[in-house]
């Protein structure tokens, strides 16, 4: 029997640092009426050079933090730990938990029509191999390139969305992946969204962009309604952010990233939660 009263509590999104806030956005759109908590590990960021084990550790100490808070789902907006710990979060906690990465590739299989899907991320992300691996699970024949392209995180935190030089920088990474006929492109990098715009003047119209952050919004919503959770009082509530560090720049970066301007922020020390 479903606790009384678990619907009402908030859902936990954590990630490394700011990227996350590209989920929170979508998460807030499609599901104005669920209260947010947020957490950005901005002193420890990044995860992706770190190891496995010290990635899933990090990992741990978000998701008891926001255990802390009450809440009643958690998603890991961070593609390092969906990629390296996702597993091991599901197997250790018993509340509902969701990655960046599966979404990403089920929609990537949805709707790629000629079966050749290219994904984009950081050098971590791309290197652990999870995206094709799970895109390989849901449509078999499909054929799956994988492109690192770090530069778009500096670049997005940057505020450099329109210029010049990133749509060159864009062209470079993304031709050789166009000359293999792609029609569909994944976003694997929670930063990457907020280039999407000028990422899709480079690949054309053709070429489907798949949002790890929206895509992530719409599991998260699924996975909601099925287990029921999904929060019924109308009351809107503002999401509250917890980081472990407050980074130069943050307000500009923040709001860049969500979209509006950002309150409620707290800084707190995880390894003493």
């Amino acid at each position: 029997m479903m606790e009384k009263g678990l619907s009402e509590r908030p859902i936990g999104i954590f990630d490394s640092g700011v990227g996350g806030l590209t989920v929170v956005k979508e998460v807030m759109k499609l599901l104005p009426n669920e209260t947010i908590i947020y957490f950005g590990d901005t002193a420890r960021v990044p995860y992706g050079t770190k190891s496995k084990e010290t990635i899933t550790l990090f990992a741990e100490q978000d998701t008891n933090f926001l255990l802390k808070k009450n809440v009643k789902a958690i998603v890991v907006a961070c593609n390092s730990v969906s990629s390296n710990s996702l597993k091991f979060l599901k197997k250790h906690f018993t509340l509902p938990i969701i990655g960046v990465i599966e979404p990403g590739a089920t929609f990537a299989c949805r709707k790629t029509k000629n079966g050749k899907i290219a994904v984009i991320g950081t050098a971590a992300t791309i290197e652990s191999g999870t995206y094709k691996r799970s895109i390989k699970e849901k449509c078999r024949d499909a054929i799956v390139y994988s492109k690192s392209c770090p530069l778009f995180v500096p670049l997005s935190e940057e505020g450099w969305l329109e210029k010049e030089a990133t749509f060159l920088i864009a062209k470079e990474y993304l031709s050789e992946l166009l000359d293999k006929g792609i029609d569909t492109l994944v976003l694997g990098c929670t930063h990457y969204p907020i280039l999407k715009q000028m990422l899709q003047r480079v690949v054309g119209k053709k070429v489907t962009l798949i949002d790890s952050a929206s895509y992530t919004a719409i599991a998260l919503k699924e996975m909601l309604e099925e287990k029921k959770l999904l929060r019924k009082s109308r009351t809107i509530t503002e999401p509250l952010f917890y980081l472990s560090d407050i980074p130069r720049n943050f307000s500009g970066i923040g709001e860049r990233f969500l979209g509006k301007k950002i309150n409620n922020i707290s800084v707190v020390d995880i390894t003493q939660q």
